[in-house]
């Protein structure tokens, strides 16, 4: 097997897996452009009620998104993946069929129990090497972030066709192929990735959640997500009354993705070769803020509100691809499973808080006000941001070792204790592995790998 690039099975798996991911967050998201307008046709339609079918899968994301991992532990990556996808079919065919609000929020309610997330990148982990883990786990990252994107221009095309019901439809569809995926295309697990780094465990996350840096990123992805969703029930009705036809939607939301994305990228570049993230990271905060308090004043104007959505994409964006990397090498060794497992609940937490939270605040007030009550969040946020710590650069990896006895472990803890480059180590001695963190710049792998067996 050649370590320099990756083989066929990590290929097919990583390509596969991503295509999975991504038909499934395309059917969540491409309701997010056009709902707050073709919902005032549901009977029991009110802004709140609005809101929670934006923001109701998020609710049972948050909670089953932990156990779904778990229970992936005990009965398999394929048959957890798989009957989640069945369950986010049954919600997409309610939501389509549905002539009442409460019908969707139930729909929605029920796509969200199909929470794959972590059996999905548990079983990326199992098909891949450890060295080439990172281009697996970068592919579906790569395809979260452009689905999103498809969903954005998506949406607003096919519901000007085929209606509210169509767009459930085309959920349904995209659900049933990426069943098929995954029986005939995704390869069946040959190894098995060392589970703390994959998969939550229950007894470690108390602590995770009192983490202070990871607590900082936790609060901070819940309140990026409380913000996108609640900007989504108030945008699209405004773009209508400065006389932007729905149909024409995607000609704002396609441009202003891409422009986000050329603004975005060479800041990453830059933060991560002059080590200047957190400086770029607090930056992406203060001009989201801005974006949604402009916003909240030129609502009413379309050329201002086109610049404002580009700069609260730019923002969103760079945030969201940097947030993940970050919390991969502040998690302590061993724990990045039942981290990200924290992170991935606050995150669809979010949804659900900000479609509440934008129907409540439309109800009561004028319908900017979502958006300056999503820069009092953001405001709170970069506060927290402030006190974060700089991230030095570090890469995780795994070694399966054979301990003699506890007494072999608790030497080699020392050892790599005291090994020049190893910033942290977890070894756990029930499951004969060693999770390390290391600076690569420092240490070589190789040597490592042949010292330690």
């Amino acid at each position: 097997m050649s370590v320099t690039g990756l083989n066929s099975i990590e290929k097919r798996a990583s390509l596969s897996l991503a295509a999975v991911f991504g038909m499934r967050m395309i059917g969540l998201f491409m309701i997010l452009p056009v709902f707050a307008i073709y919902g005032v046709e549901l009977q029991g339609y009110s802004p709140m009620w609005l809101g929670l079918a934006i923001g109701a899968y998020g609710l049972t994301q948050a909670l089953l998104q932990i156990p779904m991992g778990i229970l992936s532990d005990r009965i398999g990556r394929k048959p957890v993946i798989i009957g989640g996808l069945v369950l986010f079919f049954l919600g997409s065919i309610v939501a389509a069929m549905s002539e009442s609000v409460y019908g969707v929020v139930f729909g929605r309610a029920i796509q969200g129990m199909g929470a794959i997330a972590s059996a999905t990148l548990a079983l990326a982990a199992d098909l891949s090497r450890e060295e080439q883990r990172p281009k697996v786990m970068a592919t579906i990252g790569m395809f979260i972030g452009l689905s999103f994107a498809v969903a954005m221009v998506l949406g607003p095309i096919v519901a000007d066709s085929y209606g509210l019901a169509g767009l459930f439809y085309l959920t349904a569809i995209l659900s049933v192929v990426g069943i098929l995926l995954v029986l005939f295309v995704v390869p069946s697990s040959i190894n098995t990735a060392p589970k703390g780094d994959h998969v939550a465990i229950p007894n470690k996350l108390i602590n995770l959640i009192k983490h202070p840096q990871l607590f900082r990123l936790n609060l901070g992805v819940f309140i990026l997500h409380v913000a996108l969703t609640a900007m989504f029930v108030a945008l699209p009705l405004m773009l209508i009354n400065t006389g932007f036809a729905v149909s024409d939607h995607w000609r704002l939301y396609l441009p202003a993705l891409l422009l986000s994305f050329a603004i975005m990228v060479p800041f990453m570049i830059w933060a991560i070769k002059k080590n200047k993230e957190k400086l770029v990271f607090c930056s992406a905060i203060v001009l989201m803020t801005l974006s949604l308090l402009l916003l909240w004043q030129k609502h009413d104007d379309f050329y201002f509100m086109v610049l404002f959505v580009v700069m609260f994409f730019a923002a969103f964006n760079y945030l969201e691809a940097t947030m993940p990397s970050t919390l991969s090498r502040i998690a302590p060794a061993g724990d990045k499973g039942s981290a990200m497992g924290i992170f991935s609940s606050s995150q669809f937490f979010g949804a659900f808080i900000g479609g509440l939270a934008g129907g409540t605040v439309q109800t009561y007030f004028a319908g900017a006000n979502v958006f300056l009550f999503s820069a009092g969040l953001l405001l709170v946020w970069f506060v927290f941001a402030l006190g974060m710590s700089e991230v030095k650069k570090s890469k995780n990896i795994s070694f399966k070792i054979n301990f003699d006895d506890e007494l072999h472990a608790q030497t080699l803890a020392t050892k790599l204790a005291k090994t020049k480059g190893v910033i942290e180590s977890t070894i756990v001695y029930s499951d004969s592995v060693a999770y390390l963190k290391i600076d690569e710049k420092v240490i070589n792998i190789a040597d490592l790998r042949a010292q330690l067996s």
